[in-house]
């Protein structure tokens, strides 16, 4: 498949649109299956646990977008926003890890559910990306600010028990020079102890020329930082825009077996792939508008939360499952449905996978008030 499918479109100046893309990616598959609906694909995790995961007594449900497995001992680390969505915190406001300081991030059981930690009070606004390192520590992005830019536009690594070890960012103070992060989505652990960071949730709504130049004039970012494994600044690349190594909104990270580095490029519709010093090497197209995604064996499982009419047309939120050294899809885990989403389903943000197969999602805003709750699990 050609590398340069979507550059064409936005040079125009046109929507980013790829309905034709799809059309085209379909014809891949057998004759009875489509990528970009999922029909005619096997769901290999037909159980599907809503609300999973236990609370605290007297805490509510909030969002989410990011889970992963921990190497150790294969159970669950994931975050709630301490909340939020939910309804308004203290004084009408809105509800984040501030105005409601309770620990956002927890260590479940993947087989019950049950809290086996609960860490990270006191230190976040809005947890946005997770990730653990082969150390088990827990590596967590903070996308937002606090109102008096105390707090916030931050990469934390926290020990299993819950100590503070490291920060990356300014505090409270979003800005695009070296070291400092303007709402960071999420963070991965490279092979050699290299950190790396994905940075800029905005520029996924610029769909013009116009729009882009705008959000370059004002310094928005969508790029990769890398640092040192004691958190020395090494490097960026990326900018907005639609070329290789460019982004509009790099919201997920993972390495895969070879030691490349994966990033979900969601406003383009893509996964970019690169070596550890961020030279492109490849993509996949065929997984639609990537949220997160979880490399396990042989496998590549990519969550899509936010297609739409307006952004992604025809093509169904859900998880699609195929080979991760191939462009090819080989299942589909549906969404819910829900009438409002123009039957095109709702779907969690982040995406683990455990040690037995078991997946399990994160659900952000566009999915959160169908489940009910920050998780759901599919079994098979």
């Amino acid at each position: 498949m050609s590398t340069s499918r979507i550059a064409p479109a936005l040079a125009a100046g046109a929507a980013l649109v790829i309905a034709a893309l799809g059309a085209q990616t379909a014809q891949t598959q057998s004759p009875a299956q489509n990528v970009v609906s999922g029909q005619g694909f096997p769901n290999p995790n037909p159980t599907v646990t809503k609300n999973w995961g236990q609370l605290p007594a007297g805490r509510k449900w909030g969002t989410s977008a990011g889970m992963d497995i921990d190497p150790k001992d294969g159970n669950v680390w994931a975050y709630e926003r301490c909340g939020a969505g939910a309804g308004a915190g203290a004084g009408g406001g809105p509800v984040d890890c501030e105005t409601n300081p309770v620990a956002p991030v927890f260590k479940f059981d993947r087989k019950t559910g049950a809290v086996l930690a609960n860490i990270g009070k006191d230190v976040m606004v809005t947890p946005h990306g997770i990730s653990v390192d082969k150390d088990g520590n827990v590596w967590v992005a903070d996308f937002s600010g606090n109102k008096a830019q105390t707090r916030g536009h931050q990469v934390h690594k926290f020990s299993p028990s819950g100590q503070k070890l490291l920060s990356l960012g300014i505090a409270g103070k979003p800005g695009n020079a070296d070291g400092q992060f303007n709402q960071p989505n999420d963070v991965v652990v490279g092979p050699d102890g290299s950190i790396y960071v994905s940075d800029g949730h905005d520029a996924q709504g610029m769909i013009t020329n116009a729009q882009i130049t705008e959000g370059l004039n004002r310094g928005a970012t969508s790029r990769i930082s890398k640092f040192s494994p004691d958190g020395k600044f090494i490097k960026s690349w990326g900018k907005i825009g639609t070329k290789h190594g460019e982004f509009r909104t790099p919201h997920a990270l993972m390495f895969d077996p070879q030691g490349r580095l994966w990033v979900a490029d969601r406003g383009n519709h893509r996964l970019e792939i690169f070596d550890k010093d961020g030279n492109y090497l490849e993509s996949r197209y065929q997984f639609s508008r990537v949220s997160g995604f979880f490399i396990k064996g042989d496998l590549l499982y990519a969550i899509d939360s936010e297609s739409g009419p307006l952004n992604h047309p025809n093509w169904r939120n859900g998880v699609r499952i195929g080979p991760w050294r191939e462009d090819r899809v080989t299942a589909f885990i549906p969404p819910f449905e829900r009438e409002d989403r123009n039957q095109q389903g709702v779907a969690g943000e982040g995406i683990a996978v455990d040690p037995d197969g078991t997946v399990f999602a994160a659900e952000g805003p566009n999915s959160f008030v169908q489940a009910g709750g920050a998780f759901t699990r599919y079994s098979k």
